[in-house]
């Protein structure tokens, strides 16, 4: 696919990891999280995906696992052995079962992005048993929350450090996942206003395009509304603009990125997408009040 006369490029990140009976013996222990950016007319998968997560010929899979997938744009369908084929959109997160095959995928016109994980051990087998989710009740509006989309991530960076005991904090914010789950099933969480939907996709989209390369006005137009008919709601309900909100999320990037990394302050400064450092640095020490090395020199001081 091209987009613009240059090849876009693919937005992917998975890790697959190796569960000890330790790790099972917490309750529960991640077996993988990832997530996707498809664009219209992608392939689905944008990856190959190890043995045993691959789809078959005719778009199929069956895990040894549970999963939650959680779509934050976009829309396509998924189907299962229990559920029947339901349309699926921005906000919705489905639920997969071990031992029933299931298919999902984007709907070409639109693609979607799509956020998952992966999950096993005797926390979920007892919540199956007690009936708190089905197999013929694994679709659910949740809404486009960042909240969620954070949670996904950070369970993501702690499978990627992998320090000691990752694994039993990554099974607790899946578990606040899954209690989340259930709380809007319970409370059929569907009182969204058409714009709150709108706002909160907009927020989830600008937090997975840290860097700001796709454009306010190309966000506002693949979520069906004018540029300044979104920024006035925007705005109106957030008390910041779009704009500015953007900028307020590549400075919490940045200082993660100086308080928590050894990346050098230009390549901070290029992969937040600024022209420059000296760009960069100016806007630091705007919202901040001191320059970035002086902010990561006294982080650490502190340690």
């Amino acid at each position: 696919m091209k987009d613009n006369g240059k090849e876009r490029e693919k937005v992917a990140c998975s890790k697959y990891l190796q569960v000890t009976p330790r790790d099972i013996s917490w309750g529960l222990a991640i077996t993988t999280i990832g997530f996707q950016h498809t664009h219209p007319g992608d392939p689905y998968p944008l990856t190959a995906q190890p043995d045993g997560y691959n789809f078959n010929s005719y778009g199929r899979r069956t895990l040894n696992e549970y999963q939650l997938v959680y779509i934050t744009r976009g829309k396509g369908y998924f189907e299962s052995a229990s559920c029947s084929r339901t349309r699926i959109e921005a906000g919705m997160m489905f639920m997969l079962f071990p031992g029933e095959w299931h298919t999902f995928a984007p709907d070409p016109e639109t693609g979607w992005d799509d956020h998952w994980v992966g999950f096993n051990g005797g926390f979920i087998d007892d919540k199956i048993k007690s009936g708190f989710f089905t197999f013929k009740n694994c679709v659910f509006r949740v809404g486009v929350d960042e909240r969620l989309t954070n949670t996904f991530h950070e369970i993501f960076d702690l499978v990627s450090d992998e320090k000691k005991g990752f694994q039993q904090v990554a099974s607790s914010l899946a578990i606040s996942l899954i209690g989340r789950l259930h709380f809007e099933d319970l409370n059929h969480a569907y009182g969204e206003t058409y714009m709150t939907r709108i706002i909160n996709q907009a927020k989830a989209i600008m937090q997975e395009d840290m860097a700001g390369s796709h454009p306010l006005e190309e966000i506002a137009d693949s979520l069906g509304i004018s540029y300044s008919f979104f920024r006035r709601e925007f705005k109106r309900r957030c008390s910041i603009s779009p704009g500015q909100y953007r900028l307020e999320l590549k400075l919490a990037k940045a200082k993660e990125l100086l308080e928590n990394t050894n990346i050098s302050i230009a390549e901070i400064s290029s992969r937040l997408h600024f022209e420059c450092i000296g760009q960069f640095s100016t806007f630091f020490k705007k919202k901040t009040g001191i320059p970035p090395l002086e902010y990561r020199k006294r982080g650490l001081k502190k340690d």
